[in-house]
């Protein structure tokens, strides 16, 4: 037996890896559609064994019986209504051989597959009788949590409930139970009942976790997830299939990969699901892509403890760091300009899409000795191919002797490939990043390019953070630790500004010394964000984009995710009818109109070079500087 219980995982793992598909898989290796599959734990237990064995090396720290069809109203269509306590307990025992000590075991429960109302032909009373049956026999067959999964219908999945703890009561024995309702594409159940419905119905009962599985695949349930998290404080579960099935050479094929499993994996999570597993379609591979990208989120959350959020005090279990973690002000000179008071400038510059950097160096140059602070280079902005930041920031730092703040996104690489971009990059001389999430690459130039979000920003920050005190992702040791200034992006113009409120303090407690706004037009919304964020203040650098037409900023409005541009400003563009340099004194225009607005609020500014046009940002410095100067 293992030494683990259910409710031991759910204290103390971030997330419960369940296995995936039974049935997909005993069809793909031979087993007719028209066979009873439950039976074979009877008939054929070395295959049911063998897929079980095949998902707990996988990672799977939960496997479910093969019994979800296994209670008498479907087994008589087989002729086997008499066996319902030899399949159960044997399903059980089959699972219990495989997992050895190394997995816990779930009795699946399925629905009858008969109309259970008043005037169908079971009666409340009889199904739940026929589910107590059920669920005694993978009690006596010695599971450790019931998991009532499929059901269409709220109501017989309250019956289902009624019954498993019906038999517990017989049986003497208490343990945890998971009930799933399934969904359509529209999100609802099969029967129409919305989620926030039966999430409030299935919270009321005596249940330990709640969630969705099969019929759709992991798009759909990641919205339906997404409504479910408000209604309910219990541990949310999701176990989507393999995407929708298609029909290949007369072959019934889930065509989502294991990667792209993974990836909606992680989103679960994020979201707030605390149990993970797969249903139709999804195999012994999925699950393992599964395991290993929550091994790596569960490696680098593991040991951080937050004390004391301003101060960056961090106590990391069992160890001691020889080199304490450095102080903010020395960091860069950055961190010491804004940590004495200083109101700092720094100008954004994309990388080009090729590699010659001449044009890019000498535009830093006059950037710099217009008194900017540093050159902001941004990571791929909007899923772009464009040159790598690392080797465009470590250029000008070398050639220019400007400092800059390096963008990081979770888009492009893995975890383990992010670690080591970082320490190199720290090795090289660069000290400020801004760690942001990434745009998906479905909005750039390269629409089928895969995203690999092994993490979001908050946990590449916390990863940043740990190296700050010595540690790597696994826990060891990186000896001296590095001396990053963290700087993260936030959106005071967000549709749901309490969703980013939220994971914007997340960044906060995960190690975040700074921020910068998504370009600000609207200076109410601005305000409204800070006076939020009063009791968690990190220093704020306000973004500022000169608008250079129309067009411009019909694009930004438009096409631009977390950028908002007010209709005044588009309609007094309009009145400009094309007219490209009265549009491009507009744009400066109401640049230095934010700029007033702003420069009290915030301890610096970001100012955007559009399509690289340095000068533009020279002049808006220079105005923001006699501004400050008058009202010092």
């Amino acid at each position: 037996m293992p030494t683990q219980t259910f409710k031991n995982l759910l204290e103390q793992e971030p997330a419960i890896i369940f296995d995936g598909a039974m049935g997909t898989l005993l069809y793909a290796r031979g087993v007719f559609i028209n066979q009873c599959f439950d039976a074979l734990n009877l008939q054929n237990p070395e295959i049911v064994e063998q897929i079980h064995r095949e998902y707990v090396k996988a990672g799977a720290m939960v496997i479910e019986t093969n019994t979800f069809g296994a209670n008498r109203l479907k087994l008589k269509s087989f002729n086997l209504e008499d066996r319902v306590m030899d399949i159960n307990m044997e399903g059980a025992r089959i699972a219990r051989r495989a997992a050895e000590k190394s997995a816990l075991i779930a009795g699946s429960i399925g629905p009858l597959g008969v109309p259970i109302e008043p005037w169908g032909p079971t009666s409340h009373d009889r199904a739940r009788q026929i589910f107590k049956e059920h669920a005694t026999g993978l009690i006596r067959g010695g599971i450790d949590v019931f998991i009532l999964e499929t059901f269409g219908n709220v109501v017989e999945l309250e019956q289902a409930v009624t019954g498993v703890h019906l038999a517990m009561e017989e049986q003497a024995v208490v343990l945890p139970v998971m009930a799933h309702m399934t969904v359509d594409n529209d999100g609802n159940s099969l029967f129409g009942t919305e989620p926030e419905v039966f999430t409030a119905k299935m919270d009321s009962w005596k249940v330990d976790a709640l969630g969705i599985n099969c019929s759709v695949g992991p798009k759909v349930m990641l919205d339906v997830v997404e409504r479910m998290i408000k209604g309910t404080t219990k541990p949310l579960s999701v176990m989507p299939n393999a995407g929708m099935p298609a029909q290949i050479d007369g072959r019934t094929i889930y065509l989502s990969s294991p990667e792209y499993f993974a990836y909606y994996a992680r989103r679960f999570i994020q979201v707030g699901a605390r149990i993970i597993g797969g249903c139709c379609g999804t195999t012994p591979e999925h699950i393992k892509k599964v395991s290993d990208s929550i091994k790596l989120t569960r490696a680098e959350r593991a040991s951080i403890h937050i004390m004391d959020k301003r101060k960056q005090d961090i106590s990391i279990r069992d160890q001691k760091q020889e080199d304490p973690p450095m102080s903010v002000e020395e960091k860069s000179l950055l961190s010491k300009r804004i940590s004495q008071g200083h109101f700092v400038a720094s100008c954004e510059m994309t990388p080009p899409r090729g590699w010659e950097l001449q044009r890019i160096i000498h535009a830093a140059e006059e950037l710099k000795n217009a008194g900017f602070d540093t050159i902001n280079v941004p990571d791929g902005p909007r899923a772009s191919a464009k040159m790598g930041p690392l080797a465009m920031a470590v250029t000008i730092q070398q050639r220019v002797g400007a400092e800059t703040i390096l963008h990081y996104t979770c888009r492009d690489r893995n975890m383990l490939g992010m670690q080591s971009d970082l320490l190199g990059a720290y090795a090289v001389g660069l000290r400020n990043v801004l760690l942001i999430t990434g745009d998906p690459p479905a909005l750039g130039d390269y629409p089928y390019a895969t995203g690999v979000f092994d993490v979001d920003a908050i946990g590449l920050t916390n990863m940043v953070t740990r190296l700050n005190h010595g540690y790597d992702i696994g826990d060891k040791s990186i000896g001296k630790p590095t001396g990053f200034f963290i700087g993260v992006g936030a959106n005071p113009t967000a549709v749901n500004l309490d969703k980013e409120i939220e994971r914007f303090t997340r960044k906060i407690d995960a190690g975040a010394e700074f921020a910068i706004t998504q370009p600000v037009f609207d200076v109410r919304q601005l305000t409204g964000f800070l006076s939020r964020m009063e009791s968690r203040p990190i220093p704020i650098l306000a973004g500022i984009w000169p608008l250079q037409s129309l067009r411009n900023a019909e694009f930004l409005q438009n096409e631009v995710p977390g950028v908002s541009v007010p209709q005044w400003i588009i309609d007094e563009f309009k009145k400009c009818h094309g007219d490209g340099e009265a549009e491009r004194r507009l744009g400066i225009a109401i640049a230095k109109q934010t700029l007033g607005e702003v420069h009290a609020l915030v301890q610096g500014v970001q100012i955007s070079a559009p399509f690289n046009r340095h000068e533009y940002a020279v002049e808006l410095l220079e105005w923001a500087r006699a501004l400050r100067s008058k009202h010092s």
